[in-house]
């Protein structure tokens, strides 16, 4: 198939490579003219891609990068995979959608599959995507919904072997996405409607987001209590039934559970339902930066004026460089708002936010917010002060 990916970030590189190695003829359209400069050369820019398949899918001309939207030209199957972040008030934004939208509308001039990955609330297919196609266009696409499962760094679950959710409006359009998936996907599990497809990516996410802000407020509570919150979870743990595992940590990060459930609660006030439990999760984790930091604070004396302090791992997660909604960005802004002078290390993140990872040289307190596997830990051996937020760092004080 001829396969247009709109978007070239951690999801759509991920399909339109994996397309491209199954034998699609895959244009990968991005609006970053480095990045597409540097895909064309066989660099990529995402973990789980490798230069060397980047280079021989170039050379094989099954996969082009452009910027250059009349490139799509010619497709048979669209990829929307695009970003669907939050605004300012933490409202669903999908202005890349309606972006993506808009580019549909003025290059195709013929029927397609028109596939949306990006994760968004239940009615984003029909409702936005193919309403707005039709209304501009009168053509009769065919639409389905495959909300993405990207795991950024896990080297268990991939696109190929992770099950697909899919969906399509008609019979025809889900007959069509299985093609197109079934090349490069082991598992495809269709869902009745489009909608149950968008609402069970929502509600992966949630579940996570919720156990991980209970977990974050049950460590509060056994802080309080002097009780080590890590060897409760540890015993609680050997239960064989009716338990699942989550650690505490300074937040959550990445493109989904930040994010997601807040598209859920938004979707949920539309049809009269307050998601009251949803939102005090999203509150409980938005808030763990602080905790740290007044944790911090309470253990030096009550102030932390002039003090150097080393944040140790701003990606949101170990082992790889992904900064997106990372904690660290809220940690660091508290502790030089409360005077430290705060500088940050991460051996995978050089650049970001303007500055440059640092040395741990004459630290006061270093605050462990994430710990990649080729991080020394006898670093910290000499800093008078340590807050661990991992709890991989023997005898360190933190959550």
């Amino acid at each position: 198939m001829r396969v247009s990916v709109i978007g070239q970030g951690y999801v759509g590189l991920t399909i339109a490579v994996n397309a491209a190695a199954a034998g699609h003829r895959v244009v990968g359209y991005d609006l970053n003219e480095i990045v597409v400069k540097r895909l064309n050369t066989g660099y990529s820019h995402i973990e789980g891609i490798d230069d060397s398949t980047l280079k021989s899918l170039n050379l094989s001309g099954n996969y082009l990068a452009t910027n250059k939207s009349e490139d799509m030209k010619g497709s048979e199957v669209v990829v929307i995979a695009v970003p669907t972040p939050l605004d300012a008030n933490r409202l669903p934004d999908l202005k890349f959608v309606e972006a993506a939208v808009k580019s549909i509308i003025q290059i195709f001039d013929y029927p397609l599959l028109i596939i949306n990955e990006s994760t968004s609330y239940p009615g984003t297919l029909r409702k936005v995507i193919a309403h707005k196609i039709l209304e501009a266009t009168q053509i009769d696409h065919l639409y389905a919904a495959s909300p993405e499962r990207v795991d950024p760094g896990n080297a268990t679950w991939s696109t190929k072997n992770t099950p697909r959710l899919l969906s399509g409006l008609t019979a025809e359009a889900s007959k069509l996405a299985h093609d197109f998936y079934s090349k490069f996907c082991d598992e495809i599990v269709f869902t009745e409607t489009p909608e149950i497809a968008e609402m069970a990516k929502l509600f992966e996410n949630t579940f996570r987001q919720v156990n991980i802000a209970l977990v974050n407020e049950f460590a509060q509570i056994a802080h309080a209590l002097n009780i080590n919150p890590r060897s409760v979870i540890e015993a609680a743990s050997t239960k064989p039934y009716g338990f699942m595992k989550f650690n505490p940590g300074a937040g959550v990060g990445g493109h989904c559970i930040p994010v997601d459930p807040s598209y859920l609660s938004y979707i949920a006030e539309s049809v009269g339902i307050h998601a009251a439990f949803i939102d005090l999760a999203n509150m409980t984790n938005l808030n763990m930066p602080k905790y740290v930091v007044d944790r911090v604070i309470k253990a030096n004396g009550g102030s932390i004026v002039g003090k150097k302090v080393g944040v140790i791992g701003v990606s949101y997660k170990a082992n790889i460089a992904d900064v997106r909604e990372t904690p660290a960005e809220s940690v660091i802004d508290l502790l030089r708002s409360n005077g430290a002078q705060t500088s940050w290390h991460d051996e995978l993140v050089n650049q970001w936010r303007g500055e440059t990872s640092s040395q741990l040289d004459e630290i006061d307190i270093a605050v462990v917010l994430m710990l990649h596997d080729n991080f020394d830990t006898h670093k910290l051996s000499n800093i008078p002060y340590i807050f661990d937020c991992t709890g991989q760092i023997a005898d360190a004080d933190g959550i």
